[in-house]
């Protein structure tokens, strides 16, 4: 047997012996005995086998109580678990069991694993420190196997040195792995080895984004860094474009028709797809009939086509600085299903009689036609809200109105207004940033908000309430927990620093005394860091096929039915409400509960990009600014080093702590700053200081200052 095959061999009967042990009960065997249990009774595999029990019992994860019989040290001390990778190349595996602390994992014991690879676990019986300590013993399924960043290219070799600040190990490509790939290229690799005993795992250059820098290259490798793609697959894109713009008399037939009611579209000045709309009208009683019309992507999007698979997988729309990347083709996302003005579009609607109270009196769900009268910005209709003249101002008027007493009415319920600042980039033609802006959520905005909440809210409600006990229809909702208690009274004692104070007694004085800081908070130096550490004080919203209220918006059901262009889970929404609005059985729950996690975690990848596409505009906005000094708010505090947020530009940098000369500073975690050991100065999160440029790392989307003292 060659050597590779062998150590091959080797790693198999690695992962099959502890099994055996466990299901034996942990009773004593020798190597034969082993052997005769994985069905392996050729000698060569009998001597394998004996080799990996002497071995294991040399790293002390089997014991030998009677010479040549072999046990477990210790039974149920293999767990599961995600690894988190740490900047000194050791790791913390987070077990798949929530009642298991994180265990610590030192280098030599990774066994090539990477950061969030699922993993199995061996956790030594006595801790070291606050952390139990153990060793991969198994690799159950990587997280990603492709990586983005930078071709370094000698005489003989190249290596690719990931931008992932998690991924620690630079990638060897040989030389006839480049494909057209030249030094300081960015790149995607594909690792296709990663041999036991070695440094580093061995790859393919798969895709050339372009010279290190440009925009587009820079913008393209955030996506791929996250694990979106560049384009449609041309069977995905064929499918589409063969979806035809008319609309079958028949079609309409089966349709409630809306063509005659007025109706409008309210979004951003840039957009191109328009998948909601709001029709208008004033019944003979003297309510309104409000319509929340939402384009029927589910018409057009079949289950198992390429299409929807593909839908499935991006399960999102990304937003990056500069550009959109659709979850759907353009064909469809800007043109067949969205909204435009002046044309008969399809949708799926959630229709309701309001009073002049806005409270519901009827409700209707159902496919629509509709014909938009009017296209809005924001900006637009925020305008006709204010001078309260100029074409259906008055119908904008009413609709505000009507928006106020809904969300008055949430916030008495509890809800918690969460107003983050949103940072926006003014770029030329090349995508450079010129200068930096705040967007503001004024009425218009907020008007939009309410009535796609009511929808969303009614929806969720309708289905949850249809059927109970054994009954219970499956269908996805949008989660959100209560906050950890001792996390919300961490907040709340650092808010006390800055003269707030959060009542905890009870879920809604948690959100009256919330809202009351973020009230008091607006303007204020302050305002951004403690709305984020409020925000991050509170539990993520999820997908979830499990009935459970949000937290955050204190409905008792909710759910996303409002946005199918650019989210899939308002895709699987539309097509459970009309299967059920026909009365057919509950769909399989397992089914929907995977495709709920697949999308939470999609919605992750594309917020982490987001974030990491306006972090590299805010270091090529400051490089040109190096040496320049700011006013900032300290924003973060970490054991090697404070975040300030500069307050004029909202661009974000690190002091190191190494960096600051005038006495040795340790980080005080549970008050939030930094403490000097002689002198005593300490620096809070929130406190405002003056910082220097130092250094703007482009590649690294990293921006270094320092402290003017």
């Amino acid at each position: 047997m060659s050597k590779k095959k062998s150590n091959n061999f080797k790693q198999v009967i690695y992962k099959l012996v502890t099994d055996v042990f466990e299901k034996s009960h942990n009773k004593p065997l020798n190597y034969k005995q082993v052997a005769a249990k994985l069905n392996l009774d050729d000698p060569e595999s009998r001597e394998l086998i004996l080799e990996v029990l002497i071995e294991e019992t040399k790293r002390g994860l089997l014991s030998e109580p009677e010479k040549g019989k072999f046990v477990l040290k210790q039974l149920k001390t293999f767990l599961t678990g995600k690894v988190d990778m740490t900047a000194s190349g050791s790791a913390f595996v987070v077990p798949d069991d929530e009642f298991e602390k994180d265990i610590f994992i030192a280098p030599l014991k990774l066994r090539n694993a990477l950061h969030g690879d699922t993993v199995k676990v061996y956790v030594y019986a006595k801790n070291k420190g606050k952390h139990k300590e153990g060793e991969i013993v198994e690799i159950i399924e990587r997280a990603k196997m492709e990586f983005t960043g930078i071709v370094k290219r000698s005489e003989r070799f190249a290596f690719l040195v990931p931008t992932d600040k998690k991924m620690l190990q630079d990638i060897f490509i040989p030389l006839s792995e480049l494909n057209d790939a030249e030094d300081g290229d960015k790149a995607v690799a594909l690792i296709t080895d990663f041999p036991e005993g070695t440094k580093n795992p061995v790859g393919t250059i798969t895709k050339v984004l372009g010279k290190q820098g440009e925009h587009n290259t820079e913008m393209n490798a955030i996506l791929a860094e996250y694990g979106f793609p560049l384009s449609f697959p041309p069977e995905v894109e064929n499918e589409a474009n063969a979806i035809p713009d008319e609309i079958s008399q028949k079609e309409i037939e089966q349709r409630r028709d809306f063509r005659n009611t007025l109706t409008f579209t309210i979004d951003p000045f840039d957009a191109k797809d328009f998948d909601d709309a709001i029709s208008y009208k004033v019944l003979d009683n003297g309510n309104y009939e409000i319509g929340v019309h939402i384009a029927d992507v589910s018409h057009y999007v079949k289950p198992d086509t390429a299409l929807d698979k593909e839908a499935f997988d991006r399960a999102t729309s990304v937003y990056l600085v500069d550009r959109v990347i659709p979850m759907l083709p353009e064909h469809l996302s800007n043109g067949v299903c969205s909204l435009r003005p002046n044309e008969d579009k399809l949708c799926f609607a959630a229709v309701f009689e309001l009073d002049k109270d806005a409270n519901v009196i009827t409700q209707w769900f159902g496919k629509t036609i509709i014909h938009s009268d009017k296209r809005f910005s924001y900006e637009e209709a925020q305008e006709l809200i204010e001078v309260k003249t100029g074409t259906y101002s008055e119908e904008l008027l009413i609709l505000n109105g009507l928006a106020y007493k809904l969300r008055d009415r949430k916030f008495k319920a509890g809800a918690i207004s969460f107003e983050s600042t949103e940072v926006k980039f003014k770029l030329d033609a090349n995508g450079k940033p010129l200068g930096v802006y705040i967007k503001e959520r004024k009425d218009a905005h907020k008007l939009i908000e309410d009535f796609m909440l009511l929808a969303n809210r009614k929806v969720a409600e309708f289905i949850a309430t249809k059927g109970k006990g054994n009954q219970k229809l499956t269908f996805v909702y949008r989660s959100h927990d209560a906050p950890n208690e001792q996390t919300l009274l961490g907040f709340a004692q650092f808010a006390s620093k800055f003269g707030y104070k959060i009542n905890t007694t009870s879920d809604r004085e948690v959100a009256r005394s919330m809202n009351y800081l973020l009230e008091d908070v607006e303007g204020k130096k302050e305002q951004n860091v403690l709305t984020q550490l409020a925000i991050r004080s509170m539990a993520k919203a999820i997908y979830t096929t499990k009935k459970s209220r949000h937290y955050g918006l204190a409905f008792e059901y909710y759910t996303h039915f409002t946005s199918p262009i650019r989210r899939y889970p308002d895709v699987m929404v539309h097509r459970l409400l009309e299967h059920y609005l026909k009365n057919g059985q509950s769909a399989n729950e397992e089914t929907y509960e995977k495709m709920s996690l697949h999308s939470s975690q999609m919605e992750k990848k594309a917020a982490d990009a987001e974030r990491a596409s306006v972090k590299y505009k805010q270091a090529e906005y400051l490089e040109g600014n190096v040496g320049s000094v700011f006013s900032g708010i300290i924003s973060g505090i970490t054991e090697w080093g404070m975040y300030v947020e500069i307050i004029e530009n909202k661009c974000e940098g690190m002091i190191r702590l190494r960096d600051i000369t005038d006495d040795f500073y340790v980080l005080d975690e549970k008050n939030y700053c930094i403490i000097g050991q002689r002198k005593k100065k300490k620096y809070q999160l929130g406190d405002e200081v003056q910082i220097r440029v130092k250094k703007v790392d482009l590649s690294k989307r990293q921006i270094d200052f320092s402290l003017v003292q």
